[in-house]
């Protein structure tokens, strides 16, 4: 009688893995699957293969505990269907190991002594210890392993994250000298055989700063080791002491001295752009003048305003590249070809302007300031906000619409001071920033404090403007376009680190980046 009830109506077998379903009846766990597995592919609903009752929709099949525990029981009893049952591999009711005392599966784990027992042990051995089930303690230990795991996962991305900083600011480091390198290159490649000459002697002046550089570390790392050397010979002699009489031990310890440690620099520092800011000046003076004052000289010499005809006259829409960098076709189809979308970043915003559509528009609030939360990167004193995006290479173009001119609008390094009080925040008044002031009475370049005047139509208050920027990171060139895309103005520089889009916004004054 026993072993009929402990026995699937399906297999007509002792239970493996018993669940019960709504009906009531159990089965082994692939028994029934298998069945209702069979009655969908006959497109049937399923049914308890007892009773026939319908289940819609398919219930779930959850492992009935007791069913199984006294299956387990009886199992240790016969030996002969325990081994049948444990040679069908099947463990997830009987596990492998029984009890070496009793032959009985060990399902109960016993915190005290950090064993599992079987239930004749529990009530003899472990009697008064503190007790589990052996399936709540794996599912504590499982939630165990889950933390340690999350942890070790943390700590894995932690170290891949410190990595991945570690290897770019190598690779910022050789960029930064090619960079100056080949736009040096690049500005002397353009002039006279004379200033060819000065080309050769600025890129031997690179690559003797780049040895200097090599050299001073090299330096450092042989004195690291010459002093490590010395450490170790001076231990060596301390040991060799201990095997000394004491008179000679005393006598001889008394020559003994730790070597002086002085702090050796670990920092390789590369600062050749910063050597080369008054070449770079110089050059981009001499780019200015060969690109545009005698561009508008040989025109004017030649009489093309008066001769030539009205496609003739139309602005130049692109900045005239070096033989270096590839050519820009004019017309809105050779910007577009560079046009990329900008959002505002909101930890930078000054609390006086307030974000709207999805980042893309900047305005400057009449009302006062916002309450907004306290970040390294926001402005705090300037009417100003950076871009999301930077650009550290290639050609990129955007455009924005001001509602008034009251604004700066153009790019700048991350390094722009953001906490000071005055004109040095604001971007075009510093080293690190250049931009294009739009006031009613005139339009203004501006970079490190310095102006210059921008020849171009004046523009009308209250009247919105469309401003353009194309940045050649590459080439060395910022160019500003006005309305109908007409050239305004060009800077002429060797960057050095990514450039952001930056915008110092007069009050009631709106920015807002136009889409392709």
């Amino acid at each position: 009688m026993e072993t009929e009830n402990l026995s699937c109506i399906i297999c007509l077998e002792r239970f493996k893995d018993p669940v019960t379903v709504p009906c009531g009846h159990s089965f082994c766990h692939a028994c029934i699957t298998e069945h209702w597995d069979t009655k969908e592919r006959d497109s049937s609903p399923p049914q308890c293969p007892v009773c026939n009752h319908t289940f819609v929709p398919r219930p779930s099949l959850k492992r009935n505990v007791n069913l199984c525990h006294l299956a387990e029981a009886t199992m240790a009893r016969s030996p002969e269907q325990r081994d049948s049952t444990l040679a069908s591999g099947d463990d997830r009711c009987c596990p492998d190991v029984l009890c070496q005392h009793h032959q009985k599966p060990l399902a109960i784990y016993c915190k005290t002594e950090g064993i599992c027992v079987c239930c004749e042990c529990s009530i003899s051995r472990c009697k008064g210890h503190e007790l589990l089930m052996v399936e709540t303690e794996r599912k504590n230990r499982e939630e165990a392993l889950n933390k340690k795991t999350v942890e070790i996962a943390k700590y894995k991305e932690d170290t891949e994250k410190s990595m991945a900083e570690l290897t770019e600011n190598i690779a910022s480091a050789k960029v930064s000298v090619q960079q100056t390198s080949q736009w040096i290159t690049t500005r002397f490649s353009q002039l006279t055989k004379t200033i060819l000459e000065k080309q050769e002697s600025m890129q031997c002046f690179i690559d003797l700063e780049h040895q200097a550089v090599l050299e001073q570390a090299d330096q450092h790392l042989n004195t690291l080791q010459e002093r490590l050397m010395q450490l170790q010979h001076t231990k060596e002699q301390i040991e060799g002491l201990q095997m000394l009489s004491d008179s000679q031990m005393i006598q001889e310890s008394r020559l003994i001295e730790v070597p002086q440690i002085k702090e050796v620099p670990t920092e390789v520092s590369v600062t050749l752009h910063k050597k080369l800011t008054q070449v770079t000046e110089v050059l981009s003076q001499i780019t200015k003048l060969v690109h545009e004052d005698l561009e508008k000289a040989v025109d004017a010499a030649v009489g093309q305003d008066k001769q030539g005809s009205p496609q003739d006259k139309r602005p130049v829409l692109a900045v005239v590249p070096s033989p270096a960098t590839p050519s820009y076709s004019a017309g809105k189809e050779g910007l577009s070809a560079h046009y990329c979308s900008l959002t505002f970043d909101p930890c930078t915003a000054n609390s006086h302007l307030l974000l709207s559509q999805n980042n893309c528009k900047a305005e400057h609030l009449s009302t006062g300031q916002q309450a907004v939360p306290t970040h390294d990167a926001r402005f705090d004193n300037t009417w100003q906000v950076l871009c999301s995006e930077g650009f550290k290479q290639g050609c990129h173009y955007w455009e924005m619409v001001v509602s008034k001119p009251w604004a700066y609008l153009g790019v700048a390094y991350l390094g722009i001071p953001r906490k000071e009080k005055g004109k040095r925040c604001v971007v075009g008044m510093n080293e690190v920033s250049w931009s294009l002031q739009l006031d009613e009475r005139e339009l203004s370049a501006w970079h490190s404090g310095r102006r210059e005047t921008v020849s171009a139509q004046q523009p009308q208050p209250d009247k919105p403007l469309r401003i353009g920027m194309l940045l050649d990171y590459d080439g060395g060139t910022l160019t500003f376009y006005g309305e109908g895309q007409v050239r305004l103005h060009a800077f002429y520089c060797a960057f050095a680190q990514e450039l952001y889009p930056a915008c110092w916004i007069g009050e009631g004054v709106s920015v807002t980046l136009c889409p392709l």
